[in-house]
């Protein structure tokens, strides 16, 4: 199982990856895709708002249940991946596929940096999964 050291992690098994000062992209585990197994839908609904941390932000549908996408730090979801969308040309199996390259789900911008401080890195997410 992948978990890079560069990424942070949530005990809903959300990843967050800083780009700068106050940008980052969020998507699932590699773990998290494993459990829910061949995913069929992404739906985010709620790029352009602002969000705090813990909101849900969109859910992601397997072939066999659905599950709620959370918020890993407060702020604005600035960006869906396009590349995930149904009609897309790659659609939502790129979370099975490339979980923490291509199959990042949103871009934020980060409304309280501090909660970062918040988050598990690598050896304690791994240490978190069942």
């Amino acid at each position: 199982m992948d978990i890079p050291a560069n990424l942070k992690y949530t005990e809903d098994h959300e990843w967050l990856r800083l780009e700068g000062e106050d940008i980052a992209y969020v998507g699932i585990t590699d773990f998290a895709q494993g459990e829910l197994g061949d995913i069929v839908y992404v739906e985010v609904d709620t790029e352009g708002e602002t969000l705090d941390q813990g909101e849900i932000f969109g859910t992601v549908e397997a072939v066999k249940t659905t599950a709620d996408l959370f918020m890993p730090v407060s702020g604005e979801i600035l960006e869906f991946n396009s590349k995930l969308s149904a009609d897309g040309d790659d659609e939502p199996a790129l979370i099975n596929e490339s979980p923490y390259e291509d199959g990042w789900i949103v871009k934020i911008k980060l409304s309280n940096p501090d909660e970062l401080a918040e988050l598990m890195g690598a050896d304690a997410y791994s240490e978190n999964i069942p």
